[in-house]
């Protein structure tokens, strides 16, 4: 099943567009996780156990790992999802992109050490440094279009003959890059404007949208601007609003619980 498939699948068996944030910061890892082995991955566990059932995806930001130098960790927990609830893809958010060459190993990073569902790209460097993850059919490949932090506009609102560069990176991601049917684009809910024009150049592709929660994106102009005409289309994702519900021992309830009121607020906009 490739990655598009096994998203829309998730969406319908788990009436939801909820997508959970694996980014764990070490330091605020819950105090019952104090010196237990791989506290990381035992974090993550508990986390995906309480809300697999009411998400669409799961996205583990690599730099969490990377930075605390427990990259096996982030192994673990891809495979855990794999084995124990393989019907809910994984994104591993990377945002990679070079020259084509290097593109290569990185697409070997995402897709065969880490066996990803599906990988954010950087498409800042163009069409041959994003082709080596395009030509993985099976797989979902994530390009940044207009992000949700406050300095995104800075280079994404630019206009080059009276376009927007978002605006040129949406009609080259649904017009050039999207051969294989396995492009998806991230826009944030913090600009919902830019979400609603993004969609009316990509009607039917499916958004990954950042900034719900803690970022302060609101849900409802988020289903007004961005949902396809089925109500779907959308990969919502929050992180610390639902992996850090609580600091106590019901640090997994809590999360499930917070997956939960997401899933069916956004549903209440569907």
């Amino acid at each position: 099943m490739t990655f598009m498939e096994k998203l829309r699948a998730a969406w319908t068996k788990n009436n939801s567009l909820v997508c959970v944030g694996l980014d764990p910061d070490v330091s605020k890892l819950p105090e019952c996780l104090k010196g237990v082995k791989n506290p990381v991955f035992e974090f993550n566990k508990a986390i995906v156990d309480a809300t697999a059932p009411y998400t669409c995806t799961y996205k583990p930001q690599a730099a969490y790992y990377a930075g605390a130098d427990i990259d096996a960790q982030l192994s673990m927990t891809i495979d855990y999802i794999h084995e124990k609830y393989p019907d809910v893809p994984v994104i591993l958010d990377t945002k990679r992109g070079d020259i084509g060459s290097t593109s290569e190993m990185y697409v070997k990073e995402a897709f065969c050490r880490y066996k990803a569902d599906a990988v954010t790209v950087n498409p800042y460097m163009g069409s041959d440094a994003l082709k080596p993850f395009l030509d993985c059919a099976d797989k979902g490949i994530v390009i940044l279009c207009r992000t949700s932090n406050p300095g995104g506009q800075d280079i994404q609102n630019l206009k080059v003959e009276g376009k927007e560069i978002y605006k040129i990176v949406a009609g080259y991601a649904s017009e050039r890059w999207n051969y294989n049917k396995n492009v998806l684009l991230v826009v944030g809910a913090t600009c919902p404007e830019e979400l609603a024009e993004v969609r009316k150049i990509c009607p039917d592709m499916p958004f990954l949208v950042p900034g719900v929660g803690a970022q302060g994106g609101d849900v409802k102009k988020v289903l007004e601007n961005g949902r396809t005409k089925d109500g779907a289309g959308l990969v919502i994702n929050s992180s610390r609003g639902i992996i850090y519900a609580s600091k106590g021992i019901d640090f997994a309830e809590a999360a499930g619980k917070a997956c939960i009121e997401l899933r069916d607020t956004i549903n209440s906009y569907r």
